[in-house]
């Protein structure tokens, strides 16, 4: 059982298409992205174990780190036994993860959902992510910016499948709810019933994309591919870079700096996403927007940050990653001031200022792996990825912090409006700023990082 699962098993045979690989990282990402809807279900269960906005956001934070961990313990372990035991593993972890979140919910216990959505889907998380991205950077060593962005565009769009479709289900399982009233709440049976509905599904989901996944023969190139010209670009290094080396260079950390701000920026509005939305269009003590409208903008913010995932990323291979990052963080500040000062003037404005906000969010996630290539060259890009994403779990905390704290302190869920999330708006603007700066300051690698090529070599080849 366990040598189907080896690198060895899914090695192509010549002739095979590597366009094939997308729709098994897909497979993945699109599952484990359902972590982007949980603000659907978050007023229930706030509701259901009577607390605060703050604790049930735990359970969405503690996600995101134990992701980032995951991925910086085990990246190494994924470069090793490739992507089909990687991509097993992430599903068994994610789907118990649901299984034991829905008895903590219909026991009424919260610390059996941080122990399931928290901690078991987390690492199931951390290893799905990272699982499918160092193998297409192999598939599509000419244009690494798009092969990162369709491993990981999945993630991204994950909540626009899980959002309208939990909405569905919650209703389907208590009767009593109606999705289009903004003053219906889900019962708690109801989300329990959910996650074990969505723990099935996506096992099922994950298995096959871990069935269908295949990594390149080590002397495979794409034809036409002529490494020369990449080596020309000057942040680009034909040299290689351990991971355990690679996190006592400056480049690492300024990196990681530029991950966390561009992520804490982002994540607060997509865990808030779908009682923002109701609350910056407030009037006399009622939203103009109903919970189903809300969740067709959970579901928009998802498409904005697959889009952003994929055509950002593109682009980067033209402009380079250094001067898309600086889009992302420069143009970022920009809109963070458009919507804290003037979203609440009109709904299309404020959709699409967040919009455009969450597609550089993704960008962001999706171009990082090409920059890490480019700076650290192939050797252990995957295993450099992960330690890098514990910037993520770090932003996982901030983020959500940031924004439920200014809300607890301004009012209760359901009574916010526009003027309470200025605050913590305007304290991302600064956020982005820092990883503008830092941004600025990352220069190529220099060469007492490398590694000697009969290292490297010998350790491919052994892979």
């Amino acid at each position: 059982m366990l040598d189907v699962l080896s690198r060895e098993r899914i090695v192509a045979r010549p002739g095979y298409s590597r366009w094939l690989i997308p729709p098994a990282a897909l497979a993945v990402h699109l599952s484990i992205g359902q972590v982007y809807a949980t603000s659907v279900y978050k007023s229930a269960l706030v509701q259901h174990f009577d607390t605060t906005l703050t604790q049930v956001g735990f359970v969405f934070s503690l996600a995101i780190v134990m992701l980032g961990l995951s991925a910086a313990l085990f990246g190494t372990w994924v470069d090793r036994n490739g992507p089909r035991a990687a991509m097993v593993v992430a599903a068994l972890f994610w789907s118990s993860g649901f299984l034991v979140a829905a008895l903590g919910i219909s026991a009424g216990q919260l610390w059996l959902v941080y122990l399931g959505y928290g901690v078991l889907g987390g690492i199931g998380l951390g290893i799905g992510y990272i699982s499918p991205v160092s193998t297409l950077i192999k598939w599509f060593p000419d244009r690494p910016g798009l092969a990162t962005g369709m491993a990981i565009m999945g993630f991204g769009g994950g909540a626009m499948v899980a959002s309208p479709a939990s909405g569905r289900l919650m209703a389907l399982y208590d009767s009593g709810y109606d999705s289009s009233d903004p003053g219906s709440v889900a019962s708690g049976g109801a989300v329990a019933a959910l996650f074990v509905t969505l723990g099935l599904v996506y096992l099922a989901f994950m298995l096959f994309g871990a069935l269908i996944v295949r990594v390149p023969a080590d002397d495979w190139a794409p034809e036409g591919y002529d490494p020369s010209e990449k080596k020309q670009q000057k942040m680009v290094t034909d040299a290689s870079v351990s991971a355990n080396t690679a996190i006592r260079t400056p480049q690492f950390w300024l990196l990681w700096t530029v991950l966390f701000c561009n992520v804490t920026a982002g994540i607060g509005i997509l865990e808030q996403a779908s009682p923002m939305i109701q609350d910056f269009f407030r009037e006399g003590g009622s939203s103009t927007v109903s919970a189903a409208a809300a969740g067709g903008f959970v579901g928009v913010l998802s498409i904005c940050n697959m889009a952003g995932r994929f055509v950002w990323s593109s682009t980067s291979d033209k402009v380079g990653r250094k001067p898309i990052y600086m889009v992302y963080l420069g143009v970022g500040v920009a809109l963070y001031l458009a919507l804290a000062l003037g979203g609440s003037g009109s709904i299309v404005l404020f959709v699409a200022l967040a919009g455009v906000i969450i597609s550089f969010y993704g960008g962001g996630f999706a171009t990082v792996p090409a920059y890490l290539r480019d700076l650290f060259g192939t050797f252990q890009v995957g295993a450099i990825h992960g330690r890098l994403l514990t910037a993520w779990s770090a932003a996982g905390v901030a983020g959500p912090l940031i924004i439920n704290a200014f809300l607890d302190a301004q009012g209760e869920p359901g009574k916010l409006v526009s003027g309470d999330y200025r605050p913590a708006l305007l304290t991302m603007v600064g956020v982005l700023v820092v990883g503008f700066l830092a941004n600025l300051a990352i220069r190529p690698v220099a060469e007492k990082y490398h590694e000697p090529e009969t290292r490297t070599d010998k350790e491919t080849s052994d892979a």
